[in-house]
């Protein structure tokens, strides 16, 4: 999963519970002519998303590579204005040379910068690396901790990676507001013109069901990727979502 910019919102750590109620209704694809209007609460336009988002992208997995949660933390760092491909592939050498968390809390801030400076913003990222790697060995035992707060307060982790550990490591709900995300529950009529990464985030939980979250993230990164793109005009006739979007800003 791609995880486009620094900002990632305030530390507050407040997240509502899903299911509140007194959701507008939305209309979808009137305006484009070509298919049929309907009408829904955003609840149910949430709903009917999610289960043809899961009969699409089966397979809601992240695409960062890790096989220990201190990796992710790494990763998900480096991915900021940087693509998980390349990510991918800068970090086999970084844990090539150190391959835990007491080796990479005692590399030098230079040498870590060396390894990741292909991931761009080398200097800031190594520095939150290493300072990160430290707080792990010396108060959790080499350990991610498993508690949002706690997440909160590492250096260079902010709500969507919080989110992220937390939904991919602990299987605990998670709403990870990344570049693709926000600009597809805009386009859906998820959200009205809401850009704030937060303000996001506040508003899928009053309608995502809690154990939804964090696959329903991943497949938006898919289907964000292969159709409904940002760069280019997105393919809105192969679109599985292409009779229930909103189209906003299409």
């Amino acid at each position: 999963m791609q995880y486009g910019s620094t900002a990632e919102g305030g530390g507050n750590s407040l997240r509502p519970a899903a299911g509140a109620g007194g959701i507008p209704r939305v209309h979808t694809s009137e305006k484009r002519g070509k298919e049929p209007y309907t009408a829904m609460t955003k609840k149910e336009l949430t709903l009917e998303i999610i289960r043809r988002l899961k009969k699409e992208y089966p397979i809601a997995d992240c695409t960062l590579d890790y096989d220990q949660a201190w990796k992710l933390l790494v990763s998900v760092r480096l991915a900021a204005q940087c693509t998980d491909a390349r990510v991918n592939v800068v970090v086999e050498d970084l844990y090539k040379k150190y391959p835990d968390v007491s080796a990479l809390a005692d590399a030098p801030v230079e040498e870590i910068e060396k390894i990741v400076k292909p991931c761009g913003l080398g200097h800031s990222k190594a520095r939150d690396i290493s300072a990160c790697m430290k707080i792990l060995r010396d108060e959790y035992g080499c350990r991610v901790p498993d508690n949002f707060d706690a997440l909160l307060k590492l250096p260079g982790v902010g709500r969507k990676s919080a989110n992220l550990i937390m939904g991919d490591v602990f299987k605990k709900p998670a709403i990870v507001t990344d570049t693709h995300c926000i600009r597809l529950v805009n386009r859906m009529g998820l959200v009205d013109n809401i850009k704030d990464p937060k303000k996001v985030e506040m508003a899928l939980w009053k309608l995502v069901p809690p154990e939804e979250g964090n696959d329903f993230c991943h497949r938006l990164v898919h289907h964000g990727r292969d159709v409904c793109t940002a760069r280019t005009r997105p393919f809105c006739d192969k679109c599985c979502l292409r009779d229930i979007c909103g189209k906003n800003g299409v």
